[in-house]
């Protein structure tokens, strides 16, 4: 693993963090998860499976650790690696329109409804909450989707743009 690569993973999965914090807590304590959507740029741009795991680590126990959702710890970190490694799954399926915006903006809002439900299958199975699934899923998840779709968009193309003058080594060359 190349060392600049390690560092705009990280700085990506700071980002995240700083607007996972930022972003208010709503119906239960649910976020929309910005973390996610840095996850899926950072998946897009090495599209490997090491980074891949490193990412969805990182992603997964940070947002556990600021989640506002009760006793969402390990929820987190299941959901974001099973979504991880499925969206990795999509881009090598996809892997000569995966990185193009429209496909990328679908690719991360398909892979926010994954996350979304299996965040709320997770804490209904694992921890035994009492929440109603189809409540929070189109109160919570369905926006979430929406925020992650425009946050992806507005995102994605500005990093590919930084990546190209920084000479970081992608695995794939963005489309953007």
């Amino acid at each position: 693993m190349n060392t600049k690569n390690l560092v705009l993973m990280a700085l990506l999965v700071s980002v995240g963090a700083a607007l996972y914090v930022v972003i208010p807590g709503i119906n239960g304590g649910m976020k929309p998860d910005f973390m996610l959507t840095m996850m899926f740029v950072g998946i897009l741009l090495f599209p490997n499976a090491k980074s891949t795991f490193l990412l969805a680590v990182t992603t997964g126990v940070i947002s556990g650790l600021f989640s506002t959702f009760p006793g969402g710890f390990f929820p987190n970190i299941i959901d974001k690696f099973i979504t991880a490694f499925v969206f990795l799954a999509f881009v090598y399926v996809l892997k000569k329109v995966a990185s193009k915006l429209p496909v990328a903006i679908a690719l991360c809002a398909g892979g926010t409804v994954l996350s979304g439900s299996i965040f709320l299958s997770a804490a209904i199975f694992v921890i035994g909450a009492e929440i109603p699934f189809t409540l929070l899923f189109t109160t919570v998840v369905l926006p979430a989707t929406i925020f992650n779709g425009i946050a992806f968009g507005l995102i994605y193309p500005i990093v590919v743009k930084l990546v190209k003058r920084s000479n970081f080594e992608t695995a794939v060359t963005p489309a953007i």
